[in-house]
C-alpha cells in the first residue's frame, strides 16, 4: 500500500489560541492612484510571491504566487493554494493584513499575512500607531514537529520583553533542547530552536530572524505562535522585522576540515582534537548532531563479563553451526569463507569442550557474522576492521563520559546478544558525550553550522580546501585544510530520486514511496562532492529498510523501550492478529515481510513479562525517545489493554487467533514444540497483562553504498590510489555492510571508523 508523506507545515500546523480573531485595523492613508506592490513570504514548505494593489487606502486585490517544491505531494500542494487564496480573500475582505487562521496552514496563512504587510509597509500604509499592542503575558501553544510547543508571551511598552517556551516535545539536539547524561544543557556548537528563537526575538525584537537549518517545523512553528500572539494583542508582526544584517564572505583554516558534524564527524573531531590538532567543522544544520541524534542508540561488541549471564541455546548452537558449514558458489568469496570460519571452528570447538553454557562469542564470529548478514557483499577487510575496533571504540567513548545499561541484550537486526543500548534517549548520549568533549578544546575547534559545503578544491592532485554557501544568505565560505579534509556527511536515505535511481539490486520494489527514518539532511551532498573531486563509489544498490517506522511519518521514534533491543521478549503480528516471520531475523527479510501484509504494516506485540518490562502505569515510564505512555496511548502510537481478549478487540482482531498465536509462541518458548520461522531467540513467555500493540511500517533506514575507502580511510579514485588529502567515514562510505547492516552496527561505524579517520589524518601529516 503507498503512501504519501507531507512536510509538517500543512498537515499539523494548529495553532492553539484565546481570542483570535482577524483584526479590523483599518489602512489609513490619503487617497491616491491605484498601486501594485510586491513581496515575499515564506514558510517550511516553500515560498510566496505576495501581490497587493493598493487604491489610497483601500486594498483593491491581493494575489499569491506558491513556490513549492516538487518533492511536495500534490495532496498538501492543493491544501497551501487554496489556503494562501482563502487568506488573499479575507484580507480583502476586512481591508487589513489580517485574517482567522486555517487549521492545519497555520503557517502558511501568516507567511502570506506577512507579505501583505511587506507590501502595505512599502507603500506607506503600515503605521505603527495604529497597531499598538495591549499589555499582558499571553498563552498560547503551536503544533510542533513531535507535539505541542507550549509558549508564554510577555508584551509590555510596545515590545516583546519575554518568550519562554513552557514544554515541548521536539527532539533533543534538534528543535528541543540536548541535555547531557546529568541534565545539564549542551551548548556547544549551537542552541536548538526552542531555545534560540525565543531569544532572538526579545534581543533584538525580531519575528522574522534566520531559522535554525535542520529544524525549520519547530523555528516557524514557534515564530508564528509569538506572531499571532503580536497580532491578538492589537500589533502587526511585520513591525517587527528587524535589521537587515549584511553577511560577509568567510574564509578560514585549520589542519583538518570535517564536513558534516554527526556521529562520525564529531567522534573524529575528538580524536582530532585529543591529537593537538585545530580542527573545523562545517555542518549544513543549525546544530550538530546529524543522523546520530535521531538513532537507535545500540552499539555491538563482544562482552565476555556481560554476555557470561546469558546461557546459550539450542537454536543459538545451531545458528553457529550453520555459519561454520556455509558455502559460497564464488570461488573468491569461498577462498574468504574459509579464512573467516577457520578461527570460529578453533574458538567454537574450545567453547563446546569447555563445557561453558555462558552466551559465545569473539571478534572472529562478530566478524564472520556481519559479513555473512551483508551476504558476503562487504568488503572483507573493512568487516575486520570494524570488528576488530568495536571494543576498543565502545572503551573509548565510555572513557569520555558515555553512559550504557550494564545488561546486555539483541537489537533489532543484530542477530547476536552483544548489543548494548545507551541510558539516554536515542542518540543523544553519544552527541552530548561529543559536544561535552569539545568544549574543552576552546577555539582549537570550531563549528560552522548553517552552513553547506559544495565543492572540493584541489591543487597539484591534493584536496586542500572546501566551499561553502551559509544556508540562509547564501554567503560564500572558504575553509582551508593543512592536513586533509574529512567527509562525513551520511547517507542518501532521504533522497527519493537517488534512492530509487540506485535501488538495482533486485531485492526491493519501488521504493520510490516509502519514508525515512533519517532526517532530511541525509541526500548524498557528500558523496556527490567526492564524485567530483575524483572519488570512485561502490556498493551503491545496497540499501537498507528498517520495520520500525512509526505509522504517521515513518520515523524512529514513539515506541516503548524494549522494541529496539528486547527482541528476545517481543514477537511481531499482523492485522489479522498472526506472526509473519521470525522477530531475530535479519532487518531485509523481516522488511520483505513486512511489506507483504495488509496496509504494509505489523504489530510489535509485549506483554507484562521479562525482565526489560518497566510499569506502564508508573509516571516516569517513557518511550524511547522521552513520550509519556499517555502521549504514546492518546495519539495513537500504540494500543493496550490488561487483557489479550480486549487487546485483541481494539485492534479489531479475532480474540480467539491472537491467544493461539500466543499460546503457540509460548510453546517454542519451553521447547515443546519448534518455530516454523525458525526463530532462535527466546527468553520470555507472554502470559499476563499489560498487553501492548505497537503499529510499525517499514521505511528507508541506512545505505550501505558511497564513497569507496581503504581500511585507513583514504578515499579512493577509479584506479583505487588514494586521493591525497581525502577521507571519508560513516554512512558516506560504501564497502562495510555489504547488502544488509546489522543492528547496532551503523554506531559502532560511526565510532570506528571516525576515531580511525581522525588517526590516519594524524599519521599521514607527520
Amino acid at each position: 500500500m503507498k503512501r504519501q508523506f507531507g512536510l509538517a507545515v500543512l498537515s499539523c500546523a494548529l495553532l492553539l489560541f484565546t481570542g483570535c480573531a482577524a483584526q479590523e485595523t483599518p489602512v489609513n492613508t490619503p487617497a491616491g492612484e491605484e498601486k501594485t506592490y510586491t513581496a515575499e513570504g515564506a514558510s517550511m514548505e516553500g515560498s510566496y510571491t505576495v501581490t497587493v494593489t493598493v487604491d489610497g487606502s483601500d486594498i483593491k486585490d491581493v494575489s499569491v504566487d506558491a513556490h513549492f517544491p516538487e518533492t511536495l505531494p500534490e495532496v498538501f500542494r492543493q491544501q497551501g493554494i487554496e489556503a494562501v487564496n482563502a487568506t488573499a480573500a479575507e484580507v480583502v475582505k476586512n481591508n487589513a493584513p489580517t485574517a482567522d487562521m486555517i487549521s492545519g496552514a497555520t503557517v502558511t496563512c501568516q507567511a502570506v499575512l506577512d507579505g501583505v504587510s511587506q507590501c502595505l509597509d512599502d507603500a506607506g500604509l503600515l503605521n505603527a500607531e495604529d497597531y499598538a499592542m495591549k499589555d499582558g503575558t499571553y498563552n498560547t501553544a503551536i503544533f510542533g514537529y513531535n507535539d505541542m510547543i507550549d509558549l508564554e508571551v510577555t508584551i509590555a511598552d510596545q515590545k516583546i520583553t519575554d518568550v519562554t517556551v513552557k514544554s515541548d516535545h521536539e527532539t533533543p539536539g534538534v528543535g528541543g533542547v540536548l541535555m547531557d547524561k546529568d541534565g545539564n544543557p549542551v551548548e556547544t556548537g549551537g542552541a536548538q530552536p526552542v531555545q534560540a528563537i525565543p531569544e532572538v526575538i526579545v534581543e533584538e525584537q525580531n519575528l522574522y530572524p534566520d531559522i535554525v537549518s535542520g529544524a525549520t517545523v519547530t523555528s516557524y512553528g514557534i515564530l508564528t505562535a509569538v506572531k499571532r500572539v503580536v497580532s491578538d494583542a492589537g500589533g502587526n508582526p511585520w513591525l517587527f522585522h528587524g535589521e537587515k544584517t549584511e553577511t560577509e564572505p568567510v574564509e578560514d583554516s585549520a589542519d583538518a576540515v570535517i564536513v558534516g558534524a554527526g556521529g562520525t564527524g564529531l567522534a573524529a573531531a575528538v580524536r582530532l582534537a585529543q591529537l593537538g590538532k585545530r580542527v573545523i567543522l562545517v555542518e549544513k544544520n543549525g546544530t550538530p548532531g546529524g543522523n546520530t541524534l535521531v538513532c537507535g542508540a545500540i552499539y555491538n561488541c563482544p562482552d565476555p563479563d556481560r554476555q557470561a549471564e546469558h546461557t546459550m541455546s539450542d537454536a543459538q548452537r545451531d545458528t553457529v553451526y550453520a555459519a561454520l558449514a556455509a558455502k559460497s558458489d564464488d570461488p573468491a568469496k569461498q577462498v574468504t569463507l574459509e579464512e573467516l570460519q577457520a578461527p570460529v571452528k578453533e574458538q567454537w570447538d574450545a567453547y563446546m569442550n569447555s563445557g561453558d553454557n555462558h552466551v559465545f562469542d569473539s571478534v572472529e564470529w562478530y566478524t564472520l557474522q556481519t559479513w555473512l548478514g551483508g551476504d558476503m557483499e562487504a568488503d572483507p577487510e573493512l568487516v575486520k576492521t570494524l570488528c576488530a575496533n568495536a571494543a576498543d571504540g565502545f572503551e573509548w567513548i565510555t572513557s569520555l563520559g558515555m553512559a550504557f545499561n550494564e545488561e546486555i541484550g539483541q537489537g533489532a537486526g543484530a542477530l547476536w546478544q552483544r548489543t548494548h543500548t545507551s541510558t539516554m534517549r536515542m542518540g543523544t548520549g553519544f552527541i552530548s558525550t561529543y559536544l561535552n568533549q569539545l568544549a574543552q578544546y576552546g577555539e582549537q575547534v570550531k563549528f560552522y553550522t548553517g552552513m553547506s559545503a559544495y565543492e572540493l578544491i584541489t591543487e597539484d592532485g591534493r584536496v586542500t580546501s572546501v566551499k561553502a554557501k551559509d544556508n540562509r544568505h547564501g554567503t560564500e565560505a572558504v575553509f582551508h585544510a593543512a592536513d586533509g579534509v574529512l567527509i562525513t556527511t551520511g547517507g542518501f536515505s532521504a533522497n527519493s530520486a537517488m534512492v530509487q535511481g540506485n535501488n538495482t539490486s533486485g531485492k526491493w520494489p519501488d521504493l520510490s514511496y516509502l519514508p525515512t527514518t533519517n532526517r532530511v539532511c541525509a541526500v548524498g551532498d557528500g558523496i556527490t562532492m567526492a564524485v567530483s573531486a575524483g572519488a570512485s563509489l561502490t556498493d551503491m544498490d545496497q540499501i537498507q529498510l528498517l520495520y520500525l517506522g512509526n505509522s504517521s511519518d515513518g520515523q524512529l521514534t514513539k515506541y516503548p523501550p524494549r522494541d529496539v533491543n528486547g527482541t528476545d521478549q517481543i514477537i511481531f503480528v499482523n492485522k489479522q492478529g498472526q506472526r509473519f516471520v521470525r522477530e531475530d531475523g535479519r532487518r531485509d527479510e523481516i522488511c520483505l515481510a513486512v511489506m507483504g501484509q495488509e496496509d504494509g504494516m505489523f504489530y510489535m506485540l509485549e506483554s507484562g513479562d521479562g525482565s526489560l518490562y518497566t510499569d506502564i502505569h508508573d509516571p516516569s515510564w517513557r518511550s524511547a525517545d522521552g513520550f509519556t505512555f499517555d502521549y504514546l496511548l492518546n495519539n495513537g502510537c500504540i494500543l493496550t489493554d490488561e487483557t489479550l481478549e480486549g487487546l485483541a478487540e481494539k485492534a479489531g482482531m479475532d480474540p480467539a487467533v491472537l491467544q493461539e498465536t500466543v499460546d503457540s509462541f509460548n510453546g517454542y518458548v519451553s521447547g515443546t514444540e519448534e518455530d516454523p520461522f525458525g526463530r532462535t531467540l527466546y527468553s520470555t513467555k507472554l502470559e499476563q497483562g499489560p498487553w501492548v500493540l505497537t503499529p510499525r511500517q517499514v521505511s528507508i533506514h541506512h545505505t550501505m553504498g558511497g564513497i569507496h575507502i581503504d581500511t585507513e580511510c583514504h578515499v579512493l579514485n577509479e584506479e583505487g590510489a588514494p586521493i591525497e588529502g581525502l577521507y571519508a567515514a560513516g554512512e558516506v562510505t560504501g564497502g562495510i555492510h555489504g547488502a544488509n547492516r546489522l543492528g547496532g552496527n551503523a554506531v559502532v561505524e560511526t565510532v570506528v571508523f571516525g576515531k580511525l579517520a581522525a588517526e590516519t589524518i594524524n599519521t599521514d601529516a607527520q
